[in-house]
């Protein structure tokens, strides 16, 4: 069975936003960058299923410029077998999208997994377009994934519930929690994946369709309103016309 994981690369959670003088590209300078935590699922249930099964291989892929490659290296500590990384800036869904399928297609892998969203954009989009892109199916948000020779079944969230469904091999899975417990490094990993492949290629199609206009943050937060408790026509007057939440 062949595991093709695709990881993102993200500012850490921690991170203090800010943006270039022009509004137009986000500001790395000083950024901690992290694997998308949703990915992070998704390789680590690949890890769990290929040692189960007792063989078959794992690879990471990633759209990205070379200061991604710390990243792809811990990846590969996690239990990755080797990596690839797609030369380019992941400028828009589509794009990135793109790359996925050339590279699904050119190593024809069974198995296609990817978090359900990257934790900077929250797009929901990569793993749909995937699947068209390759014609085949794809399974969103997974919760639970199982194989059984080429029969996977899977457990994802609806409104309201969840749904079970199996399909075969190959498709396209985006990931979730609780379906595993992410794996940390350790340090025989760490000292193997020095060592494990990285190849690195040029992008495949068209420039990205879609260019960013604008970035701006949210507005910033009032301050607090202290109201007398006994002058409650004033505090639902503000709840109404300034909080609107009334």
């Amino acid at each position: 069975m062949k595991f093709l994981v695709c990881i993102s690369n993200v500012p850490d959670t921690t991170t203090k936003i800010t943006f270039t003088p022009d509004n137009k590209e986000f500001n790395k300078a000083g950024v901690q960058f992290v694997i998308n935590p949703w990915d992070e699922y998704a390789l680590t249930r690949a890890i769990e299923l290929k040692e189960a099964a007792g063989n078959g291989t794992v690879t990471v892929l990633n759209v990205g410029e070379a200061d991604t490659e710390p990243n792809i290296r811990k990846a590969l500590a996690i239990g990755a077998d080797d990596a690839i990384r797609v030369n380019a800036a992941p400028t828009d869904a589509y794009f990135v999208a793109e790359q996925i399928a050339a590279i699904a297609k050119e190593g024809a892998y069974d198995v296609i997994l990817m978090g359900k969203e990257s934790i900077d954009y929250n797009g929901f989009q990569v793993h749909g377009m995937v699947g068209e892109m390759l014609g085949i199916p794809t399974v969103a948000p997974a919760m639970k994934l199982d194989l059984s020779g080429s029969t996977a079944t899977l457990e994802r969230e609806i409104e309201g519930g969840k749904e079970i469904v199996t399909v075969n091999t190959p498709f396209v899975a985006s990931c979730q929690q609780p379906m595993c417990e992410p794996r940390i490094p350790n340090m025989r990993g760490i000292m193997t994946a020095r060592t494990k492949p990285l190849k690195v290629v040029p992008p495949v199609g068209e420039p990205a369709r879609t260019q960013v206009a604008e970035y701006a943050l949210p507005p910033k937060k009032q301050g607090v309103k202290l109201i007398d408790a006994e002058n409650a026509g004033e505090l639902i007057k503000l709840l109404r016309n300034e909080a609107k939440v009334i």
